[in-house]
């Protein structure tokens, strides 16, 4: 996937300004690179800001017709991220909604998504969840460790993970609103390998169980409420952004450091990852969060480090799909 930040939006509306950004920014990387996706906009219904939810749905349908236009429809779908915040409720998931305030424009979207063949984008961060409630929240729970879970009371389903519970509470929003056999693939997930003093559970043990075991997913397939369904997970980050602003853990959620060293032990490295990698690719978008509760992203922003995703799919390899000029974006 690339991304195109919130402060592109208003240009994006107009299609020969998406024309000209496509053809800058992906088609030299075509087709030695393989993108399969534009995320248009991050976290942006969560905002609160009107300019640029009312400029999101018509950037989305300009760089889908630019995209039509330049003969690449057909391999590149056009979509956007949210947070979870997006959900008025989530548990147990059977009760899945979007909040009131947004869902006439989630509904405009996903019509054009419906239309489009695009999956709707997640950033699911379980971390914060926990970081906001270590008392109620079982930390085995989110970190994927032997637990005794949850069972939904509506549908009977057995929930031994949040990250799964929070992507059926997403599939639930979306069947409310008519549109059950949409995929949803998460955008962004991760944890840090370190906090200040109020960051509850951010430390380099917690962040190698929870992304190892995020990675082991790559051998599983669906959810609770969708067993028959891939998973299409992005873990943030590849790289800690050693130099952006907020709290610690901001700055601490990749798997190797600015140097190229990793933070733990995954099984793999950046050397291993780049014999299969393009010598040639597009420019990653940041895509860092906000440390909202439940979810992550934040506007995009200049960058001040390298960051990347690791895409964990059912249907692909570990190397072959690490966002650090990888083949497959």
């Amino acid at each position: 996937m690339v991304g195109l930040g919130n402060e592109y939006l208003s240009k994006m509306k107009d299609p020969k300004q998406a024309q000209a950004w496509i053809k800058t920014n992906l088609q030299p990387y075509l087709p030695s690179t393989k993108i399969t996706s534009i995320f248009v906009g991050n976290e942006v219904l969560t905002f609160n800001d009107s300019s640029l939810t009312s400029s999101l749905l018509p950037a989305m349908q300009s760089v889908h017709t630019a995209l039509i236009v330049l003969g690449l429809h057909k391999q590149i779908t056009v979509t956007t991220t949210h947070s979870l915040a997006i959900l008025q409720n989530s548990y147990p998931p059977s009760s899945g909604t979007f909040r009131s305030d947004i869902t006439p424009c989630i509904a405009s979207i996903l019509s054009f998504q419906s239309k489009t063949g695009s999956p709707f984008l997640i950033n699911a961060y379980p971390y914060f969840a926990y970081k906001d409630n270590p008392k109620q929240i079982s930390l085995d729970y989110v970190l994927f460790q032997p637990n005794q879970g949850m069972v939904d009371p509506k549908t009977n389903l057995h929930y031994d993970n949040m990250l799964f519970a929070q992507i059926d509470a997403v599939y639930s929003a979306l069947r409310a609103l008519g549109y059950d056999k949409m995929p949803v693939h998460i955008s962004e997930t991760g944890w840090p390998s370190k906090g200040d003093g109020d960051e509850v559970g951010a430390n380099v043990e917690n962040a190698r169980k929870y992304n190892g075991n995020v990675i082991k997913l790559s051998s599983k397939k669906g959810t609770p409420l969708r067993p028959e369904v891939d998973l299409n997970i992005y873990v943030f980050a590849l790289f800690n952004e050693n130099l952006k602003p907020g709290p610690t853990s901001e700055r601490n959620y990749g798997l190797f450091k600015p140097d190229g060293n990793p933070v733990y032990n995954l099984g793999f490295s950046l050397s291993s990852s780049s014999s299969s990698s393009s010598n040639s690719s597009p420019p990653l978008n940041d895509g860092g969060n906000n440390g909202s509760t439940g979810s992550g992203g934040a506007p995009p922003h200049p960058p001040t480090s390298s960051s990347g995703y690791l895409a964990i799919s059912e249907a692909t390899s570990l190397v072959s799909n690490t966002h650090l000029g990888a083949e497959s974006i």
